[in-house]
Protein backbone atom coordinates (compact mmCIF):
# COMPACT_ATOMS: atom_id res chain seq x y z
CA UNK A 1 0.00 0.00 0.00
CA UNK A 2 3.05 2.39 -0.04
CA UNK A 3 2.68 3.39 -3.22
CA UNK A 4 -0.51 3.51 -3.57
CA UNK A 5 -0.65 6.05 -0.30
CA UNK A 6 2.00 8.08 -2.05
CA UNK A 7 -0.33 8.31 -4.60
CA UNK A 8 -3.29 9.40 -2.33
CA UNK A 9 -0.89 12.08 -0.63
CA UNK A 10 0.11 13.63 -3.86
CA UNK A 11 -4.10 14.14 -4.76
CA UNK A 12 -3.95 16.02 -1.45
CA UNK A 13 -0.96 18.39 -2.52
CA UNK A 14 -2.29 18.65 -6.21
CA UNK A 15 -5.43 20.69 -4.59
CA UNK A 16 -3.40 23.48 -3.70
CA UNK A 17 -1.68 23.97 -6.86
CA UNK A 18 -4.91 24.48 -9.37
CA UNK A 19 -5.83 27.73 -8.25
CA UNK A 20 -9.15 29.01 -8.09
CA UNK A 21 -10.07 26.88 -11.33
CA UNK A 22 -13.34 24.57 -9.76
CA UNK A 23 -13.20 22.28 -13.45
CA UNK A 24 -9.77 22.02 -13.18
CA UNK A 25 -9.44 20.70 -9.63
CA UNK A 26 -12.24 18.21 -10.48
CA UNK A 27 -10.50 16.83 -13.60
CA UNK A 28 -7.25 16.85 -11.89
CA UNK A 29 -8.87 15.19 -8.54
CA UNK A 30 -10.45 12.35 -11.11
CA UNK A 31 -7.08 11.69 -12.58
CA UNK A 32 -5.74 11.04 -9.30
CA UNK A 33 -8.17 8.67 -8.57
CA UNK A 34 -8.24 6.72 -11.56
CA UNK A 35 -4.29 6.28 -11.15
CA UNK A 36 -5.19 4.88 -7.39
CA UNK A 37 -7.76 2.96 -8.48
CA UNK A 38 -5.96 1.50 -11.71
CA UNK A 39 -2.99 0.81 -9.06
CA UNK A 40 -4.65 -1.43 -6.45
CA UNK A 41 -6.72 -2.76 -9.92
CA UNK A 42 -3.30 -3.86 -11.27
CA UNK A 43 -1.06 -4.01 -8.55
CA UNK A 44 1.98 -4.01 -11.19
CA UNK A 45 5.58 -3.43 -10.89
CA UNK A 46 6.75 -0.41 -12.53
CA UNK A 47 8.32 -1.24 -15.70
CA UNK A 48 7.19 -4.77 -15.81
CA UNK A 49 3.99 -6.21 -18.26
CA UNK A 50 1.22 -8.01 -17.22
CA UNK A 51 -0.84 -10.62 -18.76
CA UNK A 52 -4.23 -12.50 -17.79
CA UNK A 53 -4.79 -15.82 -19.83
CA UNK A 54 -8.26 -18.07 -20.04
CA UNK A 55 -7.24 -21.98 -19.67
CA UNK A 56 -10.61 -23.72 -20.26
CA UNK A 57 -10.42 -24.63 -16.62
CA UNK A 58 -9.69 -21.21 -15.17
CA UNK A 59 -7.67 -17.80 -15.28
CA UNK A 60 -3.75 -17.05 -14.95
CA UNK A 61 -2.22 -14.11 -14.18
CA UNK A 62 1.19 -13.77 -15.25
CA UNK A 63 3.35 -10.73 -14.17
CA UNK A 64 6.96 -10.27 -15.40
CA UNK A 65 9.42 -10.52 -13.38
CA UNK A 66 13.15 -10.09 -14.21
CA UNK A 67 14.03 -12.17 -17.25
CA UNK A 68 10.28 -14.49 -16.64
CA UNK A 69 6.71 -14.68 -15.87
CA UNK A 70 5.07 -15.70 -12.82
CA UNK A 71 2.33 -17.47 -13.30
CA UNK A 72 -0.83 -17.45 -10.61
CA UNK A 73 -4.32 -19.41 -11.34
CA UNK A 74 -7.48 -18.66 -10.07
CA UNK A 75 -11.08 -19.90 -10.66
CA UNK A 76 -9.59 -23.47 -11.18
CA UNK A 77 -12.10 -25.72 -12.19
CA UNK A 78 -14.55 -22.39 -13.27
CA UNK A 79 -14.13 -23.83 -17.56
CA UNK A 80 -12.97 -20.10 -18.04
CA UNK A 81 -13.25 -19.72 -21.42
CA UNK A 82 -12.90 -16.12 -22.27
CA UNK A 83 -11.64 -12.84 -20.81
CA UNK A 84 -12.09 -8.67 -20.99
CA UNK A 85 -9.65 -6.15 -19.46
CA UNK A 86 -11.60 -3.09 -18.06
CA UNK A 87 -10.59 0.15 -16.66
CA UNK A 88 -10.74 -1.35 -13.22
CA UNK A 89 -11.51 -4.64 -13.25
CA UNK A 90 -10.71 -8.25 -15.44
CA UNK A 91 -13.92 -10.02 -16.69
CA UNK A 92 -13.83 -14.09 -16.81
CA UNK A 93 -16.28 -15.71 -19.07
CA UNK A 94 -17.45 -18.94 -18.03
CA UNK A 95 -18.90 -21.66 -20.14
CA UNK A 96 -22.05 -22.37 -18.10
CA UNK A 97 -21.03 -20.10 -14.89
CA UNK A 98 -21.60 -16.49 -16.13
CA UNK A 99 -19.42 -13.88 -15.65
CA UNK A 100 -17.11 -13.06 -12.72
CA UNK A 101 -15.06 -10.21 -11.99
CA UNK A 102 -12.00 -9.11 -10.08
CA UNK A 103 -10.93 -5.91 -9.06
CA UNK A 104 -7.83 -6.71 -6.71
CA UNK A 105 -5.68 -8.62 -9.58
CA UNK A 106 -7.34 -11.52 -9.11
CA UNK A 107 -7.80 -12.51 -4.72
CA UNK A 108 -11.07 -12.06 -5.06
CA UNK A 109 -14.10 -12.54 -7.63
CA UNK A 110 -17.77 -11.33 -7.92
CA UNK A 111 -20.28 -13.22 -9.70
CA UNK A 112 -21.83 -10.34 -11.65
CA UNK A 113 -25.29 -12.32 -12.36
CA UNK A 114 -25.57 -12.67 -16.18
CA UNK A 115 -29.08 -13.99 -17.39
CA UNK A 116 -27.15 -16.58 -19.66
CA UNK A 117 -24.67 -18.89 -18.12
CA UNK A 118 -22.95 -20.08 -21.03
CA UNK A 119 -20.62 -17.27 -21.83
CA UNK A 120 -18.00 -17.37 -24.90
CA UNK A 121 -17.31 -13.88 -25.32
CA UNK A 122 -16.72 -11.07 -23.29
CA UNK A 123 -15.27 -7.07 -24.35
CA UNK A 124 -15.01 -4.15 -22.39
CA UNK A 125 -15.14 -0.82 -24.63
CA UNK A 126 -11.88 1.24 -24.66
CA UNK A 127 -13.71 4.34 -25.28
CA UNK A 128 -16.44 4.16 -22.39
CA UNK A 129 -15.79 1.30 -20.40
CA UNK A 130 -18.87 -0.42 -21.21
CA UNK A 131 -18.62 -4.34 -20.82
CA UNK A 132 -20.57 -6.69 -23.13
CA UNK A 133 -21.52 -10.35 -23.10
CA UNK A 134 -22.18 -12.97 -25.42
CA UNK A 135 -23.25 -16.22 -25.06
CA UNK A 136 -24.59 -20.14 -26.10
CA UNK A 137 -27.57 -19.87 -27.26
CA UNK A 138 -26.36 -16.13 -29.29
CA UNK A 139 -27.67 -13.38 -26.92
CA UNK A 140 -25.92 -10.01 -26.67
CA UNK A 141 -26.07 -8.23 -23.27
CA UNK A 142 -24.30 -4.63 -22.10
CA UNK A 143 -23.19 -3.56 -18.43
CA UNK A 144 -22.94 0.27 -18.31
CA UNK A 145 -21.88 -0.34 -14.41
CA UNK A 146 -19.17 -2.39 -14.88
CA UNK A 147 -21.01 -5.51 -14.65
CA UNK A 148 -23.54 -4.61 -11.50
CA UNK A 149 -26.15 -5.12 -13.71
CA UNK A 150 -27.31 -5.85 -17.47
CA UNK A 151 -29.53 -6.01 -20.28
CA UNK A 152 -29.87 -7.23 -23.15
CA UNK A 153 -29.30 -6.26 -26.87
CA UNK A 154 -32.25 -8.19 -28.37
CA UNK A 155 -32.66 -6.47 -31.82
CA UNK A 156 -29.34 -8.92 -32.69
CA UNK A 157 -31.45 -11.97 -32.60
CA UNK A 158 -33.93 -9.64 -35.03
CA UNK A 159 -31.72 -9.94 -38.16
CA UNK A 160 -32.85 -11.71 -41.03
CA UNK A 161 -30.10 -14.17 -41.22
CA UNK A 162 -30.23 -15.37 -37.90
CA UNK A 163 -32.51 -18.65 -38.93
CA UNK A 164 -29.19 -19.31 -40.72
CA UNK A 165 -27.13 -19.61 -37.36
CA UNK A 166 -25.56 -22.72 -36.78
CA UNK A 167 -22.68 -24.10 -35.10
CA UNK A 168 -21.28 -27.13 -36.44
CA UNK A 169 -20.53 -29.13 -33.77
CA UNK A 170 -23.94 -28.30 -32.22
CA UNK A 171 -25.79 -27.51 -35.68
CA UNK A 172 -28.98 -26.40 -33.05
CA UNK A 173 -27.29 -23.43 -31.88
CA UNK A 174 -24.59 -21.11 -32.14
CA UNK A 175 -23.22 -18.66 -30.30
CA UNK A 176 -21.78 -15.18 -30.44
CA UNK A 177 -17.49 -16.15 -30.56
CA UNK A 178 -16.29 -12.56 -30.66
CA UNK A 179 -17.11 -8.76 -29.05
CA UNK A 180 -15.34 -5.84 -30.95
CA UNK A 181 -16.45 -2.23 -29.50
CA UNK A 182 -14.58 0.29 -31.04
CA UNK A 183 -11.61 2.08 -29.39
CA UNK A 184 -12.76 5.28 -31.03
CA UNK A 185 -16.24 5.48 -31.01
CA UNK A 186 -18.44 3.93 -28.20
CA UNK A 187 -21.28 3.89 -30.52
CA UNK A 188 -19.39 1.54 -33.06
CA UNK A 189 -19.74 -2.69 -32.22
CA UNK A 190 -18.53 -5.57 -34.34
CA UNK A 191 -19.72 -8.73 -33.00
CA UNK A 192 -18.75 -12.25 -34.82
CA UNK A 193 -21.25 -15.00 -34.69
CA UNK A 194 -19.97 -18.90 -34.97
CA UNK A 195 -21.40 -19.36 -37.53
CA UNK A 196 -23.12 -16.68 -39.01
CA UNK A 197 -21.75 -13.80 -39.59
CA UNK A 198 -20.42 -10.82 -38.62
CA UNK A 199 -22.65 -7.83 -37.57
CA UNK A 200 -22.08 -3.96 -37.11
CA UNK A 201 -23.92 -1.47 -34.95
CA UNK A 202 -23.36 2.27 -35.38
CA UNK A 203 -25.80 3.05 -31.75
CA UNK A 204 -24.46 0.47 -28.97
CA UNK A 205 -26.27 -2.23 -30.46
CA UNK A 206 -29.40 -0.64 -30.32
CA UNK A 207 -29.70 -1.86 -33.45
CA UNK A 208 -27.60 -3.65 -36.44
CA UNK A 209 -26.40 -4.48 -39.65
CA UNK A 210 -26.51 -8.02 -40.89
CA UNK A 211 -23.46 -10.01 -42.38
CA UNK A 212 -21.13 -7.43 -43.82
CA UNK A 213 -20.20 -7.71 -47.23
CA UNK A 214 -16.58 -9.63 -47.74
CA UNK A 215 -16.15 -10.72 -44.01
CA UNK A 216 -15.74 -13.94 -42.64
CA UNK A 217 -19.26 -15.61 -41.96
CA UNK A 218 -17.57 -18.13 -39.40
CA UNK A 219 -16.37 -15.13 -37.22
CA UNK A 220 -13.44 -16.54 -34.71
CA UNK A 221 -11.76 -12.86 -33.14
CA UNK A 222 -11.89 -8.95 -34.96
CA UNK A 223 -9.25 -6.52 -33.79
CA UNK A 224 -9.52 -1.98 -34.22
CA UNK A 225 -6.23 -0.58 -34.84
CA UNK A 226 -6.13 1.42 -31.50
CA UNK A 227 -4.70 4.84 -33.45
CA UNK A 228 -6.24 4.36 -36.68
CA UNK A 229 -10.01 5.32 -36.23
CA UNK A 230 -11.24 3.12 -39.55
CA UNK A 231 -9.11 -0.19 -39.88
CA UNK A 232 -10.67 -3.43 -38.52
CA UNK A 233 -9.09 -6.73 -39.13
CA UNK A 234 -10.98 -10.40 -38.74
CA UNK A 235 -9.97 -14.24 -38.44
CA UNK A 236 -12.23 -16.59 -39.65
CA UNK A 237 -12.68 -19.91 -40.66
CA UNK A 238 -11.95 -19.81 -43.95
CA UNK A 239 -9.67 -17.10 -44.36
CA UNK A 240 -9.11 -13.42 -42.82
CA UNK A 241 -10.40 -10.30 -44.05
CA UNK A 242 -9.76 -6.07 -42.93
CA UNK A 243 -11.83 -3.02 -43.14
CA UNK A 244 -11.03 0.27 -43.97
CA UNK A 245 -14.14 1.74 -43.57
CA UNK A 246 -14.75 0.83 -39.70
CA UNK A 247 -16.22 -2.22 -40.30
CA UNK A 248 -19.01 -1.42 -43.23
CA UNK A 249 -16.73 -3.90 -45.65
CA UNK A 250 -14.28 -5.93 -45.99
CA UNK A 251 -11.37 -7.06 -48.42
CA UNK A 252 -10.38 -11.08 -48.26
CA UNK A 253 -6.75 -11.00 -47.32
CA UNK A 254 -5.63 -14.94 -47.87
CA UNK A 255 -2.73 -14.54 -50.36
CA UNK A 256 0.47 -15.99 -49.28
CA UNK A 257 -1.02 -18.65 -46.83
CA UNK A 258 -1.47 -22.25 -47.65
CA UNK A 259 -3.88 -22.30 -44.61
CA UNK A 260 -7.03 -20.28 -44.26
CA UNK A 261 -8.78 -21.77 -40.92
CA UNK A 262 -7.83 -18.27 -38.86
CA UNK A 263 -8.39 -18.72 -35.42
CA UNK A 264 -6.62 -15.20 -33.87
CA UNK A 265 -5.56 -12.07 -34.61
CA UNK A 266 -3.19 -9.26 -33.67
CA UNK A 267 -2.22 -5.67 -34.77
CA UNK A 268 0.70 -4.10 -34.42
CA UNK A 269 -0.31 -0.55 -32.50
CA UNK A 270 2.09 1.28 -34.22
CA UNK A 271 1.52 0.26 -38.36
CA UNK A 272 -2.05 -0.30 -39.14
CA UNK A 273 -0.59 -2.15 -42.47
CA UNK A 274 0.91 -5.00 -40.00
CA UNK A 275 -1.26 -7.39 -38.77
CA UNK A 276 -0.77 -11.42 -37.86
CA UNK A 277 -2.95 -14.26 -37.85
CA UNK A 278 -2.34 -17.74 -36.38
CA UNK A 279 -3.65 -20.67 -38.99
CA UNK A 280 -4.47 -24.08 -39.33
CA UNK A 281 -5.55 -26.55 -42.09
CA UNK A 282 -8.75 -26.93 -40.79
CA UNK A 283 -11.13 -26.94 -37.26
CA UNK A 284 -10.19 -31.12 -36.77
CA UNK A 285 -6.32 -30.18 -36.94
CA UNK A 286 -6.32 -27.02 -34.83
CA UNK A 287 -8.79 -28.86 -31.75
CA UNK A 288 -8.00 -32.07 -32.20
CA UNK A 289 -5.34 -32.43 -29.61
CA UNK A 290 -2.67 -33.90 -31.85
CA UNK A 291 -0.47 -32.10 -34.37
CA UNK A 292 -2.30 -29.19 -34.94
CA UNK A 293 -0.16 -28.44 -38.61
CA UNK A 294 -0.62 -24.31 -37.33
CA UNK A 295 1.93 -21.43 -38.20
CA UNK A 296 1.45 -18.04 -37.19
CA UNK A 297 1.44 -15.27 -40.34
CA UNK A 298 2.42 -11.99 -40.61
CA UNK A 299 1.17 -9.20 -43.51
CA UNK A 300 2.77 -6.03 -44.09
CA UNK A 301 1.81 -2.97 -46.73
CA UNK A 302 -0.52 -5.15 -48.33
CA UNK A 303 2.27 -7.96 -49.26
CA UNK A 304 0.92 -11.36 -49.26
CA UNK A 305 1.16 -13.63 -45.51
CA UNK A 306 4.50 -14.68 -44.44
CA UNK A 307 5.15 -17.84 -42.45
CA UNK A 308 7.18 -17.12 -39.34
CA UNK A 309 9.34 -19.20 -37.64
CA UNK A 310 12.90 -17.43 -36.56
CA UNK A 311 13.10 -19.88 -33.74
CA UNK A 312 9.60 -21.09 -32.92
CA UNK A 313 9.51 -25.24 -33.26
CA UNK A 314 9.12 -26.33 -36.61
CA UNK A 315 6.48 -27.97 -37.02
CA UNK A 316 4.49 -26.03 -34.03
CA UNK A 317 3.31 -28.66 -31.49
CA UNK A 318 0.01 -26.44 -30.12
CA UNK A 319 -2.40 -23.98 -31.79
CA UNK A 320 -1.49 -20.89 -31.22
CA UNK A 321 -4.75 -19.80 -29.74
CA UNK A 322 -3.93 -16.70 -28.80
CA UNK A 323 -1.56 -13.38 -30.04
CA UNK A 324 -1.67 -10.04 -28.58
CA UNK A 325 0.39 -7.45 -30.09
CA UNK A 326 1.68 -4.34 -27.77
CA UNK A 327 4.07 -1.50 -28.41
CA UNK A 328 7.28 -3.36 -29.38
CA UNK A 329 5.93 -7.06 -28.25
CA UNK A 330 4.20 -9.93 -29.89
CA UNK A 331 3.14 -12.44 -27.85
CA UNK A 332 2.02 -15.90 -29.01
CA UNK A 333 -0.12 -18.68 -26.33
CA UNK A 334 -0.36 -22.40 -27.44
CA UNK A 335 -2.86 -24.61 -26.48
CA UNK A 336 -0.35 -26.88 -24.57
CA UNK A 337 0.62 -23.68 -22.07
CA UNK A 338 3.71 -22.46 -23.90
CA UNK A 339 4.29 -18.35 -24.71
CA UNK A 340 6.18 -17.17 -26.75
CA UNK A 341 7.43 -13.65 -27.51
CA UNK A 342 8.85 -11.90 -30.55
CA UNK A 343 10.50 -7.90 -30.13
CA UNK A 344 10.78 -7.53 -34.03
CA UNK A 345 7.92 -7.78 -35.42
CA UNK A 346 7.97 -12.08 -35.68
CA UNK A 347 10.97 -12.13 -37.08
CA UNK A 348 12.84 -13.77 -34.18
CA UNK A 349 11.28 -15.77 -30.99
CA UNK A 350 11.67 -17.20 -27.66
CA UNK A 351 10.37 -19.32 -25.23
CA UNK A 352 9.17 -16.79 -22.20
CA UNK A 353 10.29 -18.59 -18.96
CA UNK A 354 7.60 -19.50 -16.62
CA UNK A 355 7.36 -19.37 -12.55
CA UNK A 356 4.83 -20.21 -10.04
CA UNK A 357 1.66 -21.94 -10.81
CA UNK A 358 1.63 -25.00 -14.24
CA UNK A 359 0.38 -23.14 -17.01
CA UNK A 360 -1.93 -25.71 -18.80
CA UNK A 361 -3.19 -23.98 -21.66
CA UNK A 362 -3.57 -20.80 -23.18
CA UNK A 363 -6.96 -20.49 -24.55
CA UNK A 364 -7.37 -16.29 -24.64
CA UNK A 365 -4.46 -13.77 -23.72
CA UNK A 366 -5.32 -9.99 -22.61
CA UNK A 367 -2.40 -7.73 -21.84
CA UNK A 368 -1.54 -4.58 -19.27
CA UNK A 369 1.14 -2.81 -20.56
Amino acid sequence: MGQAQALCQGGAKAQTRFGPDAAGLETAERRIQRRVRLFLFSGQTAGMARLWATTGDGIARLDEAGDGWTVELFLAGSRAQCLAVGRDAVYAGLREGGVRRTTDAGRSWDDCALPEPGVFSLAAGPADGTVYAGTEPSRLFRSDDGGESWRELDALLELPSRPTWSFPPRPWTSHVRWIAPSPHDAELLLVGIELGGLMRSTDGGETWQDHRPGAQPDVHSLAWHPHVARRAYEAGGGGSAWSDDAGDTWHPADDGRDRNYTWSVAVDPDDPDCWYVSASTGPFAAHGGREPQARIYRRRGGEPWQALSGGLPEPLSAMPYALVATPGRLFAGFADGQLWESNDRGDTWRACTLRGDALPAVNALAAIS
